[in-house]
């Protein structure tokens, strides 16, 4: 219990320290470098290499991923090259420290359940996608450490809606079970991550969101029973 203990200590103080590089180094390097570096940085140190099935889209636009772990967003930040605009509850700008790893980079602050906050978050998706950057979300809102994706919020839906973008799911498998801060363990070990293909998003049909999650939901459920250690 305690040696478990202090490998979850040693995995929190590499992503405290990670997250310091980020924010230190950020105007070191051109965009979005800092950030690459600071995400390597963790996944090196607590040893936690990927397994990417599936092709990245060059001309996606949208991202659309599961969430379990904190270090979800370190592992898609190092299996592509694209300058990701994370969108993340409001409240996260707003913590002291952690608030410069998102405000730094321009990632979008999104209020829950406010209509006129889904009217910002159209605009500034509209401003990172001008900018070139790939708009990134958790659509479930939320993280879930069951394996079973909660129901996708309609923000992904209604930016994708809105400028026909290019849209990819990625699956990521089990990453609580590598690393959970609620319940203080880390195990390091080869990840898994998938990418389905990418997809324009269609207005006229008002399930695709529903559809994708249940699409990622089989992928996730058929990768995981060819993975014993997660049961």
């Amino acid at each position: 219990m305690i040696f478990a203990r202090i490998k979850w200590l040693y995995a929190i103080i590499v992503i405290f320290t990670g997250m310091t590089l980020m924010i230190t180094t950020f105007y070191l390097f051109p965009k979005p470098y800092a950030v690459k570096f600071s995400a390597w940085f963790i996944r090196l140190l607590v040893f936690i290499p990927v397994r990417v099935k599936g092709t990245p889209d060059p001309d996606a636009q949208m991202f659309l991923l599961n969430h379990q772990s904190d270090i979800d967003i370190g592992i898609m930040e190092t299996i592509t090259d694209k300058d990701l605009a994370w969108v993340a509850k409001k409240e996260l700008f707003e913590v002291p420290f952690f608030g410069l790893v998102v405000r730094l980079p321009k990632d979008i602050a999104l209020e829950r359940e406010s209509k006129t906050a889904l009217v910002k978050l159209i605009k500034e998706c509209k401003d990172r996608l001008d900018r070139g950057r790939v708009i990134t979300i958790f659509p479930e809102g939320t993280r879930t450490e069951t394996g079973k994706m909660k129901p996708f919020k309609a923000g992904a839906k209604m930016v994708a809606d809105k400028y026909a973008l290019k849209v990819q799911p990625v699956v990521l498998i089990a990453t609580a079970w590598h690393f959970s801060n609620k319940r203080k363990v880390f195990h390091p070990g080869a990840v898994t991550a998938i990418y389905l293909d990418a997809f324009i998003a269609d207005k006229e049909n008002p399930q695709w969101l529903n559809e994708t999650h249940d699409r990622m939901q089989k992928v996730y459920d058929d990768e995981l029973a060819n993975h014993p250690r997660y049961r």
